[in-house]
């Protein structure tokens, strides 16, 4: 059932670990790449709730779910072979939604396939399970580009471009992602959706969630955007930060044409498809998950400021060169790569080592220890000089990793109902997404004015970002298991 993690994490650990790289080697500099990063956060957030809206509805010979595994797997892995062949910058970007994109249609399934098969006691194990396939596979991938070089692969391209280590890599995490992805959907079956519904504990009248009244709520995200638009033109901001103001302004104007839609045309309020349906259980969401937003919105603004800031963090502070196309760049730059393994493979141990935590503590305050272990490592960043020391952080931030993949769909889980099991995921999925477009709008700017462009006072940033997770985990109140 978690297999299929291992290789659609083989494809996102090698993205994490090498695009920034790509962008850079092919011209791209230190503030356009949180630009660049932009289209995967914004891909995410459209692409998820979507593919969780219709998995819900799906019925077919091959399952629920499984349908959109094997989409996505395929089309993911023709943009694995196709990423490190970009000649362009431009290229390169659209490869990356692309990625993205196939990763989330694959991925957002799996998150609904592990509550539709498991009962709320067996939760917490499923998606720690899944935690260690994620962690298994990333090791492998962030790896590849430092063991390719070891083997005698160039790891330098003579004509500046993308080396043949970084080839290699996307190659053999393309055959990695289809065939895990693939032993998913050939070895599982899926409960059809009259049995699902037999197993929720107390069947409750279908009734479509309470869309009056969210003008308000519309009318208060425009202000909000149109009020930060103001800021970034007053402060002459980068201009990328219009993309946070658009997308507040558009959030809200989205609640109040549908309200308007709503007085004229009544009839939408029984038949109202996808947008009604994302709209109304967003303005409706159980309140487990309106605490627990916060806590994923800290986590993951720190984690995408981790993906895209360590690799010139390490080339600057602890190997001493900005030059994207020296060989120093490159030994760097694989070495980020062993940091990833590091961190992923101490997030397979900690996803055998959560539970007895669980057990002891319960599930908020494993999560609160386990986050603050990871902001502590992103911090350390900050006074390490050597390398090699860079591993120890790498165990906190191990923790943290494997306990944001499966803490908190735990705490989430048994409080959303099954047949809205997919779209409730692909909704908790938005507070993975925004933070990355706040983090992809504001990191540069914040380097800029505050940090000189030192990159490594991002990973401080997303440190603290950690911790301040963690406290929001204090808030969260969930059902006793």
């Amino acid at each position: 059932m978690c297999f299929g993690f291992l290789g659609i994490q083989f494809g996102f650990a090698l993205q994490t670990a090498n695009v920034s790289r790509i962008f850079q080697t092919l011209g791209a500099s230190l503030e356009q790449i949180p630009v660049l990063w932009i289209a995967a956060p914004l891909t995410g957030l459209i692409v998820q709730p979507i593919i969780g809206h219709y998995s819900d509805r799906t019925w077919t010979r091959l399952g629920r779910r499984r349908p959109y595994f094997l989409a996505g797997a395929l089309l993911a892995t023709l943009a694995l072979l196709g990423m490190p062949n970009a000649g362009m910058l431009w290229v390169a970007a659209m490869l990356l939604w692309l990625m993205d994109a196939t990763f989330n249609i694959a991925m957002e399934p799996f998150r609904a396939f592990v509550a539709d098969q498991l009962p709320v006691s067996q939760r917490p194990r499923g998606y720690l399970l899944q935690s260690f396939f994620i962690g298994t596979g990333a090791v492998i991938a962030s790896m590849l580009p430092w063991i390719l070089a070891h083997l005698g692969v160039s790891n330098v391209s003579p004509d500046g471009g993308i080396p043949d280590t970084v080839k290699y890599a996307f190659y053999a995490g393309g055959a990695a992602l289809l065939g895990a992805v693939l032993w998913t959907i050939f070895t599982t079956r899926e409960y059809p959706p009259e049995q699902l519904r037999s197993f929720e504990p107390e069947p409750q009248e279908k009734h479509l969630p309470e869309l009056r009244g969210i003008w308000r709520n519309g009318s208060a995200w425009l202000a909000a955007g149109i009020v930060v638009a103001l800021l970034i033109e007053h402060f002459h901001l980068r201009q990328e930060m219009y993309l946070l103001a658009a997308g507040l302004a558009a959030y809200g104007l989205l609640l109040i044409g549908y309200e308007a839609a709503l007085k004229l045309r009544p009839a939408l309020a029984e038949k109202r498809g996808l947008l009604g349906d994302v709209l109304g259980d967003l303005h409706q969401m159980p309140a487990a998950m309106r605490q627990l937003s916060w806590v994923q919105l800290f986590s993951w603004f720190a984690m995408f400021a981790m993906w895209i800031y360590t690799t010139a963090s390490v080339a600057q502070v602890q190997y001493g060169t900005t030059d994207a196309h020296s060989a120093l760049f490159n030994v760097a730059a694989n070495w980020v790569g062993v940091l990833s393994a590091m961190y992923n493979a101490c997030a397979a141990l900690a996803a055998l080592i959560i539970p007895l935590m669980v057990r002891r503590w319960g599930l908020r305050m494993s999560h609160l220890v386990n986050l603050w272990l990871g902001g502590a490592g992103l911090v350390s960043f900050l006074f390490i000089h050597d390398p090699h020391w860079l591993l120890l952080p790498m165990v906190g931030v191990g923790f943290a990793w494997a306990s944001i993949l499966a803490l908190p769909y735990a705490m989430l889980s048994d409080n959303l109902p099954a047949a809205k099991m997919g779209v409730y995921m692909g909704i908790f999925n938005f507070f993975i997404v925004i933070p990355q477009l706040v983090a992809a709008s504001v990191l540069g700017e914040l380097l800029k004015r505050c940090f000189h462009d030192q990159p490594v006072w991002a990973l401080v940033v997303g440190g603290v970002s950690l911790f301040a997770a963690g406290l929001c985990t204090l808030r969260v109140r969930i059902k006793a298991a």
